[in-house]
């Protein structure tokens, strides 16, 4: 039974996984993990999937989704996004394939594992380092203003505190640009790191 957009992680991770690709859970679903829950109506899962393997993809998933092919084909060669829609709960799942930027390789190369639901589920997701520098490159691309954003940050800071890798942090939030940002954000979640 399908109940909320975990539920639909669960569903296009499995389809890519028996299709042999490999993803990460980015975006809200995963600063919600990693900080404070709050309700998102879509999902942000960056891919990496031979093209060819589109079409089994989209069989797997079955008729509850609607597929884009040739535009999720377009997002992995590219890096660039391809929406996808599960139909019964309107939900979107935004397919990105990896960018070939150095820190998009980093960054899928240190996703993690992680226990989802009591029953045992399962799903890679970024890790908590990467989840606050994407999202402080967002928040930057977004013209500093979407408060969601900052607060999914702030909540990350505050949840993972000292378990997090304060050396990554400084020098990709330096490489990236976002070494002010950073600060600030430590500042504003009181957090000493």
């Amino acid at each position: 039974m399908v109940q909320d957009a975990l539920d639909v992680a669960l569903l296009v991770a499995a389809a890519i996984d028996a299709v042999g690709g490999e993803y990460f859970v980015g975006g809200s679903l995963a600063s919600s993990l990693q900080g404070e829950p709050r309700a998102t109506n879509d999902i942000d899962m960056v891919v990496a999937m031979l093209g060819l393997r589109v079409r089994s993809f989209a069989d797997k998933l079955g008729a509850d989704f609607e597929v884009d092919q040739p535009m999720v084909r377009d997002a992995l060669s590219t890096g660039r996004c391809a929406n996808i829609f599960y139909l019964p709960m309107v939900t979107k799942v935004d397919i990105f394939g990896i960018g070939s930027a150095p820190y998009d390789g980093v960054e899928f190369a240190r996703r993690r594992r992680v226990r989802v639901r009591a029953t045992g589920e399962e799903l890679w997701i970024k890790s908590p380092e990467d989840t606050v520098l994407r999202k402080l490159l967002w928040y930057r691309e977004g013209g500093e203003v979407s408060e969601k954003q900052w607060r999914d940050v702030i909540a990350v800071l505050r949840i993972r505190g000292s378990q997090l890798d304060a050396a990554y942090l400084d020098a990709w939030a330096l490489r990236l640009g976002v070494d002010g940002l950073l600060a600030s954000v430590r500042t504003s979640a009181g957090e000493g790191i």
